[in-house]
């Protein structure tokens, strides 16, 4: 969810500031790639392949995934991942996958808390076992990871760049410092285009 929309006719400068506050080449050609996606969420049969290329890359990565139509009351349960949701989601959910430790792995959300679309919030919250402030961490580093493989994957990156309130606090200089701090962990893992 936005908590700050920009509106369309403002979007090419915002993207301008955010590029200026970037201090190194490699988070300015991660952003430049970011940029160049579409602001607005694939709909209908492209949809569909971007959820199906997303589901290739938690397989990739050795995911179970959920049948589908089965009800799952958490997009990781501590053994599998809920499939039967966006893109953006599943990427986002595997790099949460890539970025933990061992130990969290196998723990609801990841020991991280309930997420925007986790069902039982209170089992969610009692498998946390992250201090609140080292969880934004987390969801930040699995947010940017989601985001740069989107980016590869050519799915509009800079949809998810926004919903994901990348933006928020431009003028503070808040995000830069996140941006920056990711990177290189981002450029690691990163799937190759081939």
């Amino acid at each position: 969810m936005i908590l700050t929309p920009v509106p369309a006719a403002a979007l090419d400068e915002t993207l301008d500031r955010f590029m200026a506050r970037l201090s190194d080449r490699f988070s300015r050609a991660v952003f430049r790639r970011i940029r160049e996606t579409s602001p607005r969420r694939a709909a209908g049969a492209e949809a569909e392949q971007h959820r199906l290329a997303a589901l290739s890359i938690a397989h990739g990565f050795g995911l179970a995934i959920h049948p589908e139509g089965m009800l799952c009351r958490f997009n990781w349960d501590g053994k599998a991942l809920l499939g039967a949701t966006e893109a953006y989601v599943i990427l986002h959910e595997v790099a949460h996958f890539v970025l933990a430790p061992p130990e969290r792995r196998g723990l609801v959300e990841f020991g991280l808390g309930p997420g925007p679309d986790t069902i039982d919030r209170v089992a969610a919250e009692r498998a946390a076992t992250l201090p609140l402030l080292e969880r934004e961490a987390d969801e930040a580093a699995a947010s940017l990871l989601g985001i740069v493989w989107e980016a590869v994957l050519g799915q509009p990156a800079l949809a998810s760049f926004l919903d994901q309130n990348w933006l928020e606090g431009l003028d503070r200089s808040a995000r830069r410092g996140m941006l920056n701090a990711v990177g290189a962990p981002v450029a690691s893992i990163a799937p190759k285009r081939g």
